[in-house]
């Protein structure tokens, strides 16, 4: 494309161009979606109906795992599209909105792992003062804080992103719109931009994940300082799978966005991807349903009533 010419709209790519992988990465991709969609949204009900799990730890999985729903969804619908129809348009506001919604996603999603930590620490650590820290409102009060801070951050980088000019391909070399394939795209000096990407994810998530390094060495601390190794077993068993899903989100979204954007191999940085906006929706509902006992009491307490009720409108 000549360098006069403006892109009105760009062209999503996939992993290959194989007809057999395309349809294997389309298989692959929905049956995650569907996976997660299902978990998360079982997660949601479960923790809705069942009263014993009114507490600050379930309400942020509850809202850990809408925002995950929502999450996945902003990118693996297209990717499936692109996959097994080859339809790799999408107009500059359709990959605007892409981008927003993914750095609101992600950016929230942070900041609620980081708050997920903050209750784990006073949970354990302080727990004869956990209700009088952890009230409802003040949980509700640090979700709308993630949020709105999730809408500031994706609004800024949105905007400073579409400010600049394309005009050397319409090509995205990735399955979404992303920041860093789009500037590979642009003809317009893009160092002031990288340079603020760098220094606010280096602050955002730096300091979320060095809050959570602090609060989890506080906390490993006090839980070896138990007597039973039950009580143990029980503290860590809330811990480790909120710090995997912290190291995969983290790990994954920093080598993208942390490295300069011209020394970017285009299927590395597209593997990589998966892992920060497809792996973490998909792994929160098995981590938490698989090593959570409350969850899965609640599951099939849930499951045993909605069986009885079924039976009984097939008797009637």
């Amino acid at each position: 494309m000549p360098n006069s010419t403006k892109v009105t709209e760009f062209l999503l790519t996939g992993f290959s161009e194989v007809w057999e992988f395309r349809v294997l990465h389309t298989m692959l991709f929905l049956l995650m979606y569907l996976v997660t969609l299902t978990g998360n949204l079982l997660i949601v009900i479960v923790i809705t109906v069942d009263q014993r799990l009114h507490t600050p730890m379930y309400f942020f999985i509850l809202n850990l795992s809408l925002l995950d729903m929502c999450y996945i969804s902003v990118t693996v619908p297209k990717a499936c599209v692109i996959f097994l129809l080859n339809n790799r348009v999408i107009s500059v506001v359709g990959c605007a909105a892409q981008v927003f919604l993914v750095l609101l996603c992600a950016c929230t999603e942070l900041l609620l792992l980081t708050i997920m930590a903050r209750d784990r620490y006073v949970a354990i650590c302080q727990p004869l003062h956990y209700h009088v820290i952890m009230t409802p409102r003040v949980c509700v009060q640090m979700t709308l804080a993630s949020v709105l801070s999730g809408l500031v951050y994706a609004g800024v980088h949105t905007g400073n992103t579409f400010h600049l000019s394309f005009c050397r391909s319409n090509v995205v070399h990735q399955f979404f719109c992303d920041i860093p394939s789009l500037m590979k795209l642009s003809c317009s000096d893009t160092l002031s931009n990288e340079i603020t990407i760098f220094v606010s994810a280096t602050i955002s998530a730096g300091g979320c994940f060095s809050f959570i390094i602090m609060s989890y060495s506080h906390i490993f601390s006090t839980v070896l300082k138990f007597q039973t190794r039950a009580e143990r077993r029980k503290a860590f068993s809330t811990c480790v799978p909120h710090i995997l899903i912290v190291i995969i989100f983290l790990g994954s979204g920093s080598a993208v966005y942390l490295k300069p954007t011209s020394k970017s191999p285009l299927i590395q940085d597209m593997v990589i991807s998966v892992f920060y906006s497809v792996v973490p929706p998909f792994l929160n509902p098995v981590i938490y349903t698989l090593r959570n006992k409350q969850i899965k009491e609640a599951i099939w307490k849930v499951m045993r009533r909605t069986l009885t009720s079924f039976r009984k409108i097939i008797i009637i």
